[in-house]
């Protein structure tokens, strides 16, 4: 059984709360990235239309001034392929965990409305187009390229039923950042109000 669907058990079929979720995911403790990677269906390439999980060594991760800062393990819904083909060189993603957690429900209610069905299930599909989404203030910190080349393992895929609780789970990994300090930063790009 994999972690999200011993996540979704526990909800005994009933609909649950974002707080139920966050307390449950804090008793289960916060699974290893390899451990997401391994326990679900993964794929060579992302996949569009859906989330996905996977490791990322940036190209300029060593150069502050170009990166001050990166994820290490992404989980982006992929948007746009660059380079040609399907997926060429490297593809534009959103990153949701550049955001706060409130902050990523927040996107996650806006890229749901993009479903090609209400089922959000393993049919469900989010099309997404820069063009639909370029304009909402919430997308401006987590925009991010991946290059190909640097991608160190395989595409996880979340599927429209586990995008709620792949965002709740603090499975960010920043590099040269604090969560606190990539968060404040996304805030104030989108200009949201800074917690304390």
């Amino acid at each position: 059984m994999t972690y999200f669907e011993e996540l979704e058990k526990k909800t005994g079929g009933k609909d649950r709360s974002v707080r139920w979720f966050r307390e449950k995911i804090k008793d289960m403790g916060t699974p290893a990235p390899r451990t997401l990677i391994r326990e679900g269906v993964v794929r060579t390439r992302p996949r569009f239309g859906q989330m996905n999980f996977f490791l990322y060594s940036p190209k300029y991760k060593d150069d502050r001034n170009i990166l001050p800062y990166y994820d290490r393990f992404p989980l982006i819904m992929p948007i746009m392929p660059q380079g040609g083909g399907a997926v060429g060189e490297s593809f534009v993603g959103l990153n949701f965990h550049y955001l706060s957690i409130p902050m990523r429900l927040k996107l996650l209610n806006v890229i749901s409305e993009f479903a090609n069905n209400d089922k959000f299930d393993e049919t469900t599909s989010i099309r997404l187009t820069w063009n639909k989404i370029k304009r909402n203030r919430l997308v401006q910190p987590c925009v991010k390229q991946y290059l190909m080349s640097n991608v160190k393992s395989p595409f996880r895929v979340i599927n429209a039923e586990e995008m709620m609780m792949a965002v709740l789970l603090p499975v960010q990994q920043f590099r040269h950042a604090t969560d606190r300090k990539v968060y404040n930063d996304s805030r104030r790009m989108t200009q949201q109000p800074i917690r304390n």
